[in-house]
């Protein structure tokens, strides 16, 4: 019986399957299953990977519900208990599901687990999306070790020691099959960005950890849904984030926090209009009026959530600095010269 099932969320994204998929399979198969979720394409995903890969499963969806609803329904059609939640531009490499299925099996308090992820096109470079781990700031602010805001570090070792961190990325999320069910999956009203930042941050409430495994190393190539510097993916950044607050944060912190972020979020603001960037500044209107219009469901979630919580308060999912203040001010590009990154 293999020992995962990889899914990969795909839409109209031929190109990519073509170009990364025969790695997933040269490396993974038979130890993984691996299942292709199909966003009903119309560029004839399903029937390349049927006559390419007829071992490939592929679960034909009747529209496109993105990645967290293509991953959630994928996922029920899983046959082993650990899920690999892989992008469709992701080359993997020799002996990278052994170092997880070890770290995964070796202790029940652990839910998911991240590789190292790094760039596919400048391959000693860490990758935007999850290089070495996810971490939070106090505010909330995602970065990595190994990438804060646009500066990636280069892969020199740094990060060659299993870690706790605050979140996994998406990209190459490795999560045990019936937390990730009884925990309802990804947020589906999240659509696009922090889904899996948010379901890594529910996991600590609940008393679980999430831990990088640098034995593991995948190729991201990264941008393949939305361009870094598109207004729509700053307005789901932006949404998502405050969504994602509302829902997690300990109680004694939310209020504070929150301020906090409108006060940052309109600094934002502010220097978007003054660069000109008007779309940028629609942005992050839409971002915090859907997040204005959202309260009362999130705050009902959040109700549910907070029941539910089991962690103690002090669980190390923030970081005890503001990053904004660390890079702007301080100058620190890095995370090893931060006050604290984690063990």
């Amino acid at each position: 019986m293999p020992d995962f099932s990889i899914i990969i969320v795909t839409w109209n994204a031929l190109h990519h399957l073509k170009t990364y998929l025969p790695s997933v399979w040269e490396h993974s198969h038979p130890q993984a299953e691996i299942l292709i979720a199909d966003n009903a394409s119309t560029d004839g995903t399903a029937e390349w990977v049927e006559e390419t890969f007829p071992d490939i499963r592929v679960v034909t969806l009747d529209r496109n519900y993105g990645y967290c609803g293509g991953n959630n329904r994928a996922a029920q059609h899983a046959g082993t208990d650990r899920l690999i939640f892989l992008n469709n531009d992701v080359e993997v490499t020799p002996g990278w599901l052994e170092p997880l299925r070890e770290m995964l099996d070796a202790d029940p308090d652990v839910a998911a687990l991240q590789p190292k992820l790094r760039s596919w096109s400048d391959k000693e470079y860490f990758e935007y999306a999850g290089a070495a781990g996810g971490m939070l700031d106090r505010y909330a602010y995602p970065f990595c070790r190994g990438r804060i805001f646009d500066t990636l570090e280069r892969d020199t070792g740094q990060y060659d020691e299993p870690s706790d961190i605050s979140w996994a990325s998406g990209a190459a999320l490795v999560i045990r099959r019936g937390l990730f069910l009884d925990f309802g999956g990804f947020d589906e009203t999240f659509e696009f960005h922090m889904e899996e930042i948010d379901l890594c941050w529910r996991l600590w409430n609940r008393g679980y950890r999430i831990r990088y495994c640098p034995d593991s190393v995948v190729y991201h190539l990264g941008g393949g849904s939305l361009p870094t510097d598109s207004p729509r993916k700053l307005y789901y950044n932006f949404r998502n984030n405050l969504k994602m607050i509302l829902k997690n944060c300990r109680t004694r912190d939310l209020l504070p926090r929150l301020f906090i972020r409108m006060v940052l979020d309109g600094v934002a603001f502010a220097r978007s209009l003054a660069s000109g960037k008007l779309r940028e500044c629609f942005a992050i209107l839409r971002a915090h009026l859907h997040f204005y219009r959202s309260l009362p469901g999130l705050i009902s979630t959040r109700k549910a959530l907070k029941a539910a919580r089991t962690a103690p308060d002090d669980t190390p999912v923030l970081r005890p600095y503001s990053i904004i203040w660390q890079y702007f001010l301080r100058g620190r590009r890095t995370c090893g010269s931060l006050p604290d990154t984690g063990n």
